[in-house]
């Protein structure tokens, strides 16, 4: 597995923005995904935002017009811009990053990497 650190969570008030940032700590061959999921107490955790290797987007329809997924390649981080927040997007957030890593062996072996979770706040 490839390790992912992410950063940026915190609390705000209603209507603020946040940026959330997870980079993987080696270096990666090839993306096939990266995202972002969150999970609120008591709930599944579920998605709010993909990007492919290929940089189509995916976005639940809850955050579609406040939240931006991007990626910045040369460093292996995936970023959430998060505004206009609201009371629901509460929860702790999960960066997801699958691909194919350098190997010293033959080939290039797949990994698919969780961060460890960073908590968004919201407050009314």
């Amino acid at each position: 597995q490839v390790p992912l650190v992410e950063s940026g969570g915190g609390s705000v008030q209603s209507g603020g923005s946040l940026r959330l940032s997870c980079a993987a700590s080696v270096s990666i061959f090839s993306i096939a995904e990266m995202g972002w999921y969150r999970q609120a107490p008591g709930t599944q955790r579920e998605l709010v935002a993909t990007i492919t290797g290929s940089g189509i987007t995916n976005y639940a329809d809850s955050v579609k017009g406040r939240f931006a997924i991007s990626r910045d390649n040369a460093k292996n981080t995936v970023y959430l811009q998060m505004n206009s927040l609201k009371a629901e997007d509460t929860a702790v957030y999960y960066c997801n990053i699958r691909g194919r890593v350098y190997s010293t062996g033959p080939g290039y072996p797949t990994f698919d990497s969780w961060g460890q979770g960073t908590q968004v706040t919201v407050s009314p």
